[in-house]
């Protein structure tokens, strides 16, 4: 009976052993690969920082992801920045960086590991911003809820829902713009000069919200 028990026991044993050394539990290999992870391809506007950072996850032979490599960023060709040019991934394999696009339409990053052949590439769109935006509100919502424009634009809202009254009332920005009484007609025009992401919504329907990205 002891003999068939210590069996057993050792049998465990070994499965657990090659449990841990063969399921996946390894540390990763030295770095093999560079890939896109995540905000490639952007539309954005000259001049301007992208609103989503560039992302990359560095992979060992197996597609493991690799934790502490140094990613060193460049803009290949194009204009504009990224910041910042070297950053280590983490315990899923990822860096990131900030990313500007400049003057140039087309902008193309490059994100490269000492040792690895390949490099991950990115490649931005930038266009002008626009220099005006209209805001419908409509069916007790902001249509659109979202909108960009250039520093000096204005933003027109106008109130299009028959006898339901709204305003507008701002909730966040770098500055507090003056807000719309509420009303069932008519317009509201505003000029927007400071650049940042300002909120904004109806105190009487909380659930109409919108926002007004001014850019350089």
């Amino acid at each position: 009976m002891k003999r068939r028990q210590w069996a057993w026991w050792g049998l465990l044993a070994t499965l657990w052993a090659s449990g841990c050394n063969g399921g996946g539990t390894q540390p990763p290999g030295p770095p093999a690969d560079v890939v896109v992870s995540g905000g490639g391809g952007q539309n954005w506007y000259f001049n301007n920082p992208l609103p989503t950072p560039l992302r990359v996850t560095v992979l060992d032979l197996s597609g493991r992801p690799v934790p502490g490599v140094v990613v060193m960023w460049a803009v290949s060709s194009g204009s504009g920045a990224v910041s910042p040019v070297q950053s280590a991934t983490d315990a899923s394999g990822e860096a990131s960086t900030a990313d500007s696009v400049g003057s140039a339409t087309i902008q193309r990053v490059s994100a490269t590991v000492t040792g690895v052949p390949s490099a991950a590439n990115f490649t931005e769109v930038a266009t002008t911003p626009p220099t005006s935006a209209a805001v419908s509100l409509q069916n007790l919502a902001f249509n659109p809820d979202s909108v960009v424009v250039q520093s000096g634009a204005t933003v027109t809202w106008t109130w299009n829902d028959g006898a339901i009254g709204h305003n507008v009332t701002f909730t966040s920005g770098p500055a507090r713009p003056p807000d719309a009484a509420t009303r069932d007609s008519g317009t509201y025009a505003l000029p927007l000069t400071t650049v940042g992401t300002y909120g904004y919504h109806c105190t009487i329907h909380p659930t109409m919200t919108g926002s007004v990205t001014v850019v350089h």
